[in-house]
């Protein structure tokens, strides 16, 4: 499942394409204005559709204010054809185009083939349910609000989550958190745990599992 960004005053359009992604499996967000989409919108945006011709910021005015905030592809939708145009478009950050009126089966297979290259592609990012790790600024965020977990804490559920599925004894996970220069004892991974499910509990976010007499791991999706 991917989380994809629509970006398009045509409320029809924006439903549309709602109806026919989340039937592929995907979480859709859709904006009918520019100035609606912050840094919260597009942070953990795997993919973005962005109509041009919009009231207001329009697509290319929007694609250059949040180029550096979306690390994912960003297909414009437009009805603008001349080379210049398009040239625009691909100039300041955008990977892709779709002329409209497009055809519906077309815009799915360039998502689906954008995403699949942005998997191949190593980036910062890795989602986990609902909730997003940035790796590059070793946090956690739920709907875009960031949790706020220790640095041990964080590297614990970082060394899980990349590992789903896989079981990690605590002296695994404490030489994963504090290296082998750590001075306490491996029963504090137990407490650590504690600590994040307490913080992640009101989120009804239970993703560590125990593995009785073994350690712990982050469940399958």
């Amino acid at each position: 499942m991917a989380h994809i960004l629509v970006v398009d005053d045509d409320k029809d359009l924006c439903t549309l394409l709602k109806t026919v992604l989340e039937r592929d499996g995907h979480q859709v967000s859709a904006h009918l204005r520019g100035n609606e989409v912050d840094q919260a919108a597009c942070r953990w945006a795997d993919c973005i559709l962005l109509d041009v011709m919009m009231p207001g910021e329009d697509g290319f005015t929007l694609c250059r204010r949040i180029r550096n905030l979306a690390d994912c592809p960003i297909l414009f939708l437009t009805a603008k054809t001349e080379e210049t145009d398009v040239l625009t478009g691909l100039g300041i950050g955008g990977d892709d185009y779709l002329t409209k009126p497009f055809r519906l089966a077309e815009l799915r297979a360039r998502v689906a083939a954008h995403l699949r290259r942005q998997q191949r592609t190593p980036h910062t990012r890795l989602r986990r349910g609902n909730l997003d790790f940035d790796l590059g600024e070793k946090a956690v965020y739920f709907q875009g609000k960031p949790l706020k977990l220790t640095r041990s804490e964080y590297t614990i559920c970082e060394h899980l989550a990349m590992r789903p599925g896989q079981t990690f004894s605590k002296e695994q996970l404490y030489e994963a958190a504090f290296g082998y220069e750590g001075v306490a004892d491996a029963s504090a991974i137990t407490e650590h745990i504690k600590n994040i499910r307490a913080k992640l509990r009101p989120l009804n976010e239970s993703p560590i599992e125990t593995v009785w007499g073994v350690g712990y791991k982050w469940k399958k999706e």
